[in-house]
């Protein structure tokens, strides 16, 4: 999910947990960093294109040398322990997961090869000493485009486009629905997702994002938010074609070529700026400062945020940024659930 804000800074970025894994650092020009996408893969237009930002800004800045693996619809854990240990008995070190459905496959494989170090995008289950969790807090940045959804409704009639019903994609709804509440305690808000685990197809399928939120448009929405990958095409192609908004994730989706010709219905986006997490990882790798444990991209630590482009909420833009801070101030504490 190329994002808006391609930088990084130290290991002061975001609020780290667990200890240093202790380990020289390599010259940077000799590291073999490996990537193994989620469903989409570069090119999604979301999630995974964050991730690859990360990586090529690492590549041009850090020298590293990359190899990108991709997972394929459907597929089983061994498939993806298989494509960790294809990378990590490659001499690539370390290995970057993108996606919680790693969990399992990067707990199992990071002890099969403590040497190399591993880092997941948000999951913070699989744990060990060679283990980083990237992770984020989703429903902050959530909650600003919940609040911009109220305020520009004028229905007061929202909805939400979850890829599959898991509790990461909960923390997009909860944050969401307390934005939105915020503004206007009475709104209605439609809630769907696409698929239940363990079919993952909801975070790839355009068609049943589209029927989805077609659906709530017809049901007196005019403002969707999707929390859903690449499904999150079809949803934009609802709003054009129902003349109403929409509302993008993970990178600034109305910035992106990919969804040009939906510019015009996407009023903003939840930015989850993984291009950051993984550039501050590799980063770190490469001085040694890599830690074990979850690190944390929230509001405070720049990890999340909504875009503007477009000028659409230019309007409500000092109202969104007065939650911004009552959050980071922690006057304001987001529901995750």
């Amino acid at each position: 999910m190329a994002a808006a804000a391609c930088g990084g800074g130290g290991d002061d970025t975001a609020t780290t947990g667990a200890s240093a894994g202790a380990s020289s650092a390599p010259a940077a020009s000799q590291t073999k960093v490996g990537l193994a996408y989620d469903i989409g893969g570069r090119g999604d237009g979301s999630f995974n294109d964050a991730a690859a930002a990360g990586l090529d800004k690492a590549e041009s800045e850090l020298k590293v040398q990359k190899k990108e693996l991709e997972a394929t619809a459907g597929e089983t854990d061994a498939q993806k322990e298989e494509r960790l240990r294809l990378l990590a008995s490659g001499g690539y070190n370390p290995v970057i997961a993108v996606g919680f459905a790693y969990s399992g496959s990067v707990a199992k494989v990071a002890k099969e090869f403590p040497e190399v170090k591993f880092a997941i995008v948000d999951d913070d289950a699989a744990k060990g000493d060679n283990i980083t969790n990237l992770m984020f807090a989703e429903e902050q940045g959530s909650f600003l485009v919940g609040a911009a959804a109220a305020l520009k409704s004028e229905k007061g009639n929202v909805g939400f486009v979850g890829g599959v019903d898991v509790p990461l994609i909960h923390k997009f709804e909860a944050g969401f629905e307390a934005g939105a509440k915020a503004v206007k305690p009475d709104i209605k808000i439609q809630s769907k997702y696409l698929t239940q685990p363990p079919d993952f197809g909801g975070f790839g399928d355009p068609a049943k994002g589209k029927t989805a939120a077609q659906g709530m448009y017809d049901a007196g929405a005019d403002v969707v938010y999707q929390a859903a990958g690449g499904s999150g095409a079809g949803v934009f192609e609802a709003a054009k074609a129902a003349k109403a908004m929409a509302i993008g994730v993970d990178s600034d989706q109305a910035a992106l070529p990919a969804y040009a010709d939906f510019k015009d219905v996407i009023i903003t986006s939840m930015i989850k700026k993984v291009d950051v997490a993984v550039f501050d990882f590799l980063k770190n790798y490469t001085t040694g400062a890599v830690k074990s444990g979850p690190a944390v991209y929230d509001l405070k630590a720049g990890g999340v945020d909504y875009s503007t482009t477009g000028g659409k909420i230019d309007d409500i833009k000092s109202k969104i940024d007065e939650y911004k801070q009552k959050i980071i101030n922690g006057e304001i504490t987001v529901p995750t659930s």
